[in-house]
C-alpha cells in the first residue's frame, strides 16, 4: 500500500485524473461563493479562463507536486492519529495550518517574482485566500480519501 500522498496521487498514470478532481474541486468552490466577494471571486475566474483558456488546468498541473509536498506533513500526522476521523474533518480541524501550509507554495511565488504588479496584488488578495483555502478543505480531504481508496 502506497504510504505517502506523492506516492497515491502523482503516479504517472493516477495524476490526470487527479488533476481533473483538483480542476472539479476549483470548479464547484467558485460555484459555491455568494454574496459580493463570491461575485468577484466568479467574475475573475472567469475572465482568466476567458483571457488564457487551459491556465487553470496549467495552472494546477505545475502547482500539484508543491501542493502534495506541502500536505504530506498533515497526511502522515493523520494516518499516525489512527485516523479516528474522516480526512475532511482532520484537515478542517487544523484549518488554520494546512491553509498557510498551501499558500506557502503561491507565498513563495509571489516573492519570487520580479513583477511588483503580482506581488501587490496577491498581498491584496492573500487574506481572502486563506479563507477561501480553509472552506475548500473539506472537499479537498475528500477528493484524497477518494484516490486513497482507490
Amino acid at each position: 500500500m502506497a504510504e505517502t500522498l506523492h506516492e497515491i496521487l502523482l503516479t504517472p498514470g493516477k495524476r490526470p485524473e487527479v488533476l481533473a478532481d483538483c480542476k472539479q474541486l476549483l470548479d464547484e468552490e467558485v460555484s459555491s461563493k455568494s454574496g459580493a466577494s463570491g461575485l468577484a471571486v466568479k467574475s475573475a475566474y472567469t475572465m482568466v479562463k476567458a483571457v488564457k483558456p487551459g491556465i487553470i488546468n496549467e495552472s494546477i498541473d505545475k502547482l500539484l507536486d508543491d501542493f502534495i509536498g506541502r500536505l504530506q506533513p498533515f497526511y502522515a500526522d493523520y494516518r499516525a492519529s489512527g485516523a479516528g476521523q474522516p480526512l475532511d474533518s482532520y484537515l478542517a480541524g487544523r484549518g488554520e495550518e494546512v491553509s498557510d501550509a498551501l499558500l506557502g507554495v503561491t507565498d513563495d511565488r509571489a516573492a519570487n517574482t520580479s513583477r511588483a504588479t503580482i506581488k501587490k496584488a496577491y498581498e491584496k488578495i492573500r487574506p481572502q485566500g486563506k479563507k477561501n483555502v480553509e472552506l475548500a478543505l473539506p472537499r479537498l480531504g475528500k477528493l484524497i480519501e477518494k484516490h486513497v481508496a482507490a
